[in-house]
C-alpha cells in the first residue's frame, strides 16, 4: 500500500509533530536513496581491482536517484525482504550495472551504514533546534538577570531569586544536553562492511587474488560515505550506539518538561507570573470561552514524556542482540527511532515558542515578592539584631510568632502585617529602629549573588554555542 488518506491510520508524526525536514530524514525515499548511494561506493571500490566495470558503476550511478517505492513494495509483497526488493528495482532500471549490485554484501552492511548516516543528520537537525533555544534563552537570561521574584521549593513560597537566575538553571542543563549531543553526534559510526557475522569472510573470498583487502574495501567505501565504521560488529552495528542517542534525547526532553512544567505552574493563577503565548483565535475550551489553558507546555510535557520511555525499549535491543544478531529489534527501530526523534524536534520547536512569546506578568511577580518575600527576609532581621546584641535564640521566637499572624492573614486574603508589627515590637526595634527593620524586610534586596551568576552561565552558553 503506498497511498495513505484519513481513511486509515496515520502516526501524529507523519504531520502533527516534527519538521518537515525530520519527516524526510527518515523517510523511505530517504532510505533508499542511501541504500542506492552506499551500493553505487560499494561497486566504485570494487571496480579499482576489476571486480565490477566502470561502465556497470556509471550505470549504477545514473539510476541512483530513480527511487520507485510502489515498483519495490510491489515486490517485497512477494519476496518479503524489503532491501532485496530495492535491489531488484534498482536492478529493473539498470540494463547494465543491475547485475552486480550489492555484490559480496549482506544486508545489514547497508542497512546499518545507511541508519548511522540518518542518525547523523537527525541529530544534526535536533542540534541546530537545541541551539536555537539556547541563543533564546541566553538573551533572556541576560534581559531577566536581574528581575527579582519570588522562589519555591516545595511549592510553597521560599526566598527570593531572580528569573534570569531560574531561566539560567534550565539553561545549564540543556548546555549539559548540548555537550552530549554533540559527543554522540562525532561517535556515530556505521557497521561497515563484514558480511553476516562480522567477520568479512564473504568479502575475503571475493577478493581473492586482487591486490586489495577487506579492510582496504571498507575504508575505502566509508571514507566516500564520509562516516567512520566499528571495528568490531556482529551483523549490525553495535546496539548500544542506539541506545546512547535516545538517552541524550530523552534527557534533552527531560529539562525540557520540567521548563514547560513550571510554564504550566506559573500561569495558574495562584502564581499569575507567567504565561505561554495565546493566539487572538485561539481556543482554551470547548466548553468554557474563558479558558487560556498551556497547551503547547503541556504538549511538551506530553511529547517528552513518550521520549523518556524509548531508552528502555533500546536498552532491551542492545541488551538481547544475542550471540551474532537477532532480529527482534527490527520492527521496534523502524518506528521508535523516527518517533523519538519527531518527538524531541517537536518539544524543542514548541519550547522555542514559548519562551519567545513568553509573557512575564510583572504585576504578578511583584504582588508575590511583596506577598511572602517578607517572610524570607526576617532572616535578615534575625542576623543584624544578633550582631547588634540580641539573643538569637529569643528573637528568633519573636519573629517567628509575628510570621504566623501575618501569614494567617495573607490566608484571609488580609494584608501582610509583618512589616508592621516587626517594626513596632520593642523587643526589636532595642536593636533595630522601625526604618531599619522595615528596610531589611524589603525582599528586593535578598538575592545573593544570583544575577552574576546568571550572567556567568549566559556567557557559557554563548561560548559554546560559537563552537
Amino acid at each position: 500500500m503506498t497511498d495513505f488518506t484519513h481513511d486509515t491510520y496515520i502516526s501524529p508524526f507523519s504531520w502533527r509533530y516534527g519538521s518537515d525536514a525530520m519527516r524526510a530524514v527518515w523517510s523511505l525515499a530517504n532510505q533508499r536513496r542511501l541504500w542506492r548511494r552506499i551500493w553505487v561506493a560499494l561497486a566504485d571500490a570494487q571496480s579499482e581491482v576489476g571486480l565490477v566495470s566502470a561502465e556497470q558503476v556509471a550505470d549504477l550511478r545514473a539510476h541512483v536517484s530513480e527511487i520507485n517505492i510502489p515498483r519495490a513494495l510491489e515486490i517485497e509483497a512477494e519476496i518479503h525482504h524489503d532491501l532485496m526488493a530495492e535491489v531488484k528495482t534498482y536492478a529493473e532500471q539498470c540494463g547494465i550495472g543491475g547485475r552486480v549490485i550489492h555484490l559480496g554484501a549482506t544486508s545489514m552492511d547497508i542497512e546499518d551504514n545507511a541508519d548511522a548516516l540518518r542518525l547523523r543528520d537527525a541529530v544534526d537537525l535536533i542540534l541546530t533546534a537545541l541551539e536555537a533555544v539556547l541563543t533564546t534563552l541566553a538573551g533572556m537570561i541576560d534581559a531577566e538577570a536581574d528581575s527579582v521574584c519570588m522562589a519555591f521549593t516545595h511549592l510553597q513560597p521560599a526566598e527570593p531569586t531572580t528569573i534570569g537566575y531560574r531561566l539560567a538553571n534550565y539553561a545549564q542543563d540543556l548546555l549539559a544536553d548540548l555537550v552530549d549531543l554533540r559527543r554522540v553526534r562525532a561517535d556515530i559510526k556505521g557497521k561497515g562492511f563484514k558480511g553476516a557475522v562480522g567477520t568479512a569472510a564473504s568479502y575475503a573470498e571475493l577478493l581473492h587474488g586482487t591486490t586489495m583487502t577487506p579492510a582496504d574495501l571498507e575504508a575505502r567505501i566509508m571514507s566516500t560515505l564520509g562516516l567512520g565504521a566499528f571495528t568490531i560488529t556482529h551483523q549490525t552495528y553495535p546496539r548500544r550506539q542506539d541506545l546512547k542517542i535516545v538517552e541524550v534525547l530523552a534527557s534533552i526532553g527531560m529539562t525540557c518538561y520540567r521548563l514547560a512544567f513550571d510554564v504550566r505552574l506559573l500561569q495558574s493563577p495562584p502564581f499569575g507570573e507567567w504565561s505561554e503565548p495565546f493566539a487572538s483565535k485561539q481556543i482554551g475550551s470547548s466548553a468554557m470561552p474563558f479558558k487560556r489553558n498551556p497547551i503547547n507546555a503541556e504538549n511538551i510535557d506530553s511529547l517528552a514524556r513518550y521520549v523518556a520511555g524509548l531508552p528502555r525499549l533500546f536498552w532491551d535491543n542492545a541488551a538481547h542482540h544475542l550471540l551474532e544478531r537477532t532480529l527482534d529489534d527490527s520492527g521496534n527501530r523502524r518506528a521508535a527511532l523516527p518517533d523519538g526523534f519527531l518527538a524531541t524536534d517537536e518539544v524543542l520547536k514548541r519550547v522555542q515558542k514559548v519562551l519567545t512569546g513568553l509573557r512575564i506578568d510583572r504585576n504578578g511577580v511583584a504582588k508575590n515578592l511583596s506577598a511572602y518575600g517578607t517572610f524570607a527576609a526576617t532572616e535578615r532581621v534575625l542576623m543584624e539584631a544578633a550582631r547588634a546584641g540580641a539573643d538569637r535564640q529569643e528573637l528568633h521566637e519573636v519573629i517567628r510568632q509575628h510570621s504566623l499572624t501575618a501569614w494567617e492573614a495573607l490566608r484571609n486574603n488580609q494584608p501582610n502585617s509583618l512589616p508592621d508589627t516587626l517594626s513596632s515590637d520593642p523587643r526589636v526595634t532595642a536593636y533595630l529602629t522601625p526604618e531599619r527593620t522595615r528596610e531589611l524586610l524589603d525582599a528586593s534586596g535578598h538575592i545573593g549573588d544570583a544575577p552574576a551568576r546568571a550572567r556567568q552561565l549566559s556567557a557559557r552558553l554563548r561560548e559554546a554555542l560559537t563552537r
